[in-house]
């Protein structure tokens, strides 16, 4: 989504390029220079063009988002390395300060226009796509539960969020005509993924190259779990230096239900297996204290009568609101 709306903004501004990840799409500074001209163009000198060093263009570019209130997240050699995490967060912050967007469409913009992204897919698949689209790998990706099969594309994810830990000689690049190097390749995303930790209960090889959608989601909702945590220990990190100490699942509950109380809702869950969670409002409520126009009340059922339909309508709608809004979820406070 935030790809979405950056190369709105950038096509407007006249850049000629499509953005499609925040890693080497962004390395040169220039996409940056003509988002921050067309949102803020009394902070964005003709210079920043201008200038012919990267690493120059990168460092006036955090100076002209800094007087926007944007937080230093990142340094110039963060941009120039494209380092995929800390610019989708700076990218993140710019969208919070100054969006460019009037009231009346930023609904249409940022919501109403993901329907038309393949809308036979699921949300869960959109998701995901965005996702690994904007970690900057060299695979693009139209459909996540065919493109995967092969196990490339998830090396490829596994290398972006765990650098290091694909055995490249053991990988096969497509396009790979024999089915045992697409097995080979899958038995690896698997054993990488429990060296890192991940429940992978069931989940074989084999499973990845027949496309099994309940496992492969499963998979990939923790990788999507184990890339935000980075995210959020890279920031703290940043943000109080050799202070800064890992961020656990405890620290998130604890932001989570203090967020929430802060707000003068009483909804708190103890764990992430809590019951109360299965009608969404937990959800909702810490959403519209991150980000109060992202949630529409009226919409919205409590689902105090126990009717299943009524907690997967507010499930469904926190869901959806979550995705098209997870950027801020973790950019804030």
């Amino acid at each position: 989504m935030l790809l979405r709306w950056m190369n709105h903004h950038l096509k407007k501004a006249g850049y000629k390029k499509t953005v499609n990840n925040f890693s080497s799409d962004v390395k040169d500074g220039e996409a940056y220079a003509y988002l921050l001209k067309a949102l803020a163009p009394e902070h964005s000198p003709e210079t920043t063009l201008d200038t012919k060093d990267p690493n120059e263009r990168a460092k006036l570019v955090l100076e002209q988002a800094e007087k926007l209130d944007c937080k230093r997240y990142l340094t110039p050699k963060d941009i120039t390395e494209g380092s995929a995490n800390l610019n989708l967060a700076f990218v993140a912050q710019i969208f919070q300060h100054r969006n460019g967007l009037t009231s009346d469409t930023k609904q249409v913009t940022l919501t109403q226009t993901a329907t038309h992204d393949d809308v036979l897919l699921s949300r869960e698949e959109r998701a995901f796509r965005m996702w690994i689209n904007s970690l900057g790998v060299e695979s693009y990706v139209n459909n996540v539960f065919e493109d995967v099969r092969n196990g490339w594309v998830l090396l490829e994810v596994l290398d972006k969020v765990s650098h290091g830990s694909v055995n490249w000689k053991l990988a096969s690049k497509p396009p790979i005509k024999l089915p045992f190097r697409k097995l080979e390749n899958c038995n690896q995303v698997v054993k990488i993924g429990k060296q890192l930790k991940f429940s992978l209960v069931n989940l074989a090889g084999n499973d990845i190259v027949q496309g099994n959608k309940k496992l492969i989601v499963a998979l990939l909702w923790q990788l999507m779990r184990f890339n935000i945590l980075q995210l959020l220990n890279k920031l703290r990190f940043h943000s109080q230096g050799s202070e800064g100490k890992e961020i656990s699942d405890a620290d998130i509950l604890n932001w989570a239900n203090c967020k929430v109380k802060a707000s003068g809702r009483t909804s708190r869950i103890e764990s992430f297996k809590d019951k109360s969670l299965s009608n969404g409002m937990f959800f909702l409520d810490l959403l519209s204290t991150v980000q109060p126009r992202v949630v529409n009340w009226k919409v919205v059922t409590k689902g105090e009568t126990g009717l299943f339909s009524a907690h997967i309508h507010s499930v469904d709608y926190s869901v959806t609101s979550f995705l098209t809004n997870h950027f801020v979820f973790f950019t804030n406070d």
